[in-house]
């Protein structure tokens, strides 16, 4: 009896998944790396990527010179990228964990609204519906308030989904045009280790072999989060398989308990329940949208 083939809509599932427990796992080696500066972490969690990503580029035969028409949309997709990453781990050092992972997957509504400067693409009315409710969402886990000692560390954390969500949509209009993933992933990994050497040279901070590991680990995660959401989208579109990205919140909770002992107060499981039922509101829509359109060619 042959055995029943996985489709790829499956395949892209599984990888999705297998992203956001990645990510999550990088969220908690660097949190446990303890008091290694922020930008330290950031360096030595990009350098494994960039050795990693050198290597596969080899093998691949691929040069690492992008287009000459795409240079400037790289480098803005590497600036932007980098200085989500150094909000963002800046904000997981300093908050509860699941906190700093959720106001990082506020990306895709930042995406929305870059998009309407980026790539001339009009959101409709649920889309900016969507917006509001996430954006209120963040709210409810920023907390603004003098009196809050994470609110700054929370904007970092806003700073940092945003910084995330232009430099995905940069990386959309990159694809648009031809680049290749790994040449964008290299790129990025190179210009966020140039661009925290200085920083880490400045407030050099010897580690114990214990925290080096840590952030070892954190860039072989983080690589696996990369990889795993690079080849999702590779295998299925995203308006079927990116509701499934928001697992990451439900794995990084789980590690936070275990290993952190952290339990989110209830305005922010408030936020994040306002956050992910926008997400997956929209995901709905979305696809509902590309239906009727596909109806509508059809006919």
């Amino acid at each position: 009896m042959a055995k029943k083939k996985i489709s790829n809509r499956t395949k892209g599932i599984i990888c999705i998944i297998a992203a956001a427990f990645g990510f999550s796992g990088m969220t908690l080696c660097v949190r446990l790396a303890g008091d290694v500066p922020s930008l330290e972490k950031a360096f030595f969690r990009n350098f494994v990527a960039l050795v990693i990503m050198s290597i596969m580029l080899v093998r691949k035969g691929i040069s690492p010179m992008p287009r000459r028409k795409n240079v400037p949309d790289l480098f803005l997709r590497c600036l932007c990228g980098t200085i989500g990453l150094m909000c963002n781990f800046y904000a997981i050092d300093r908050m509860v964990i699941t906190d700093s992972t959720m106001l990082n997957k506020l990306s895709p509504f930042f995406s929305i609204l870059f998009s309407i400067f980026l790539l001339r693409e009009k959101p409709d009315r649920i889309q900016i519906i969507g917006v509001c409710v996430a954006l209120a969402g963040s709210a409810l886990i920023i907390k603004p308030g003098f009196d809050n000692p994470e609110m700054i560390p929370a904007i970092a954390g806003l700073i940092g989904g945003a910084g995330a969500g232009s430099a995905y949509t940069f990386v959309r209009k990159l694809s648009f045009n031809g680049e290749i993933s790994d040449r964008i992933i290299f790129w990025f990994s190179a210009f966020s280790c140039a661009s925290c050497l200085p920083f880490m040279i400045g407030d050099f901070h010897p580690m114990e072999l214990w925290q080096f590991g840590m952030l070892m680990l954190a860039g072989a995660f983080g690589c696996v989060g990369q990889f795993g959401i690079t080849r999702a989208y590779m295998y299925a579109p995203a308006k079927e398989i990116s509701v499934y990205d928001y697992t990451q919140v439900l794995f990084t909770a789980l590690l936070g308990w275990i290993f952190l002992a952290q339990v989110p107060d209830h305005l922010s499981v408030l936020g994040y329940t306002c956050i992910c039922g926008a997400g997956i509101a929209m995901f709905f829509h979305n696809k509902h949208a590309d239906e009727c359109v596909t109806e509508d060619v059809s006919r």
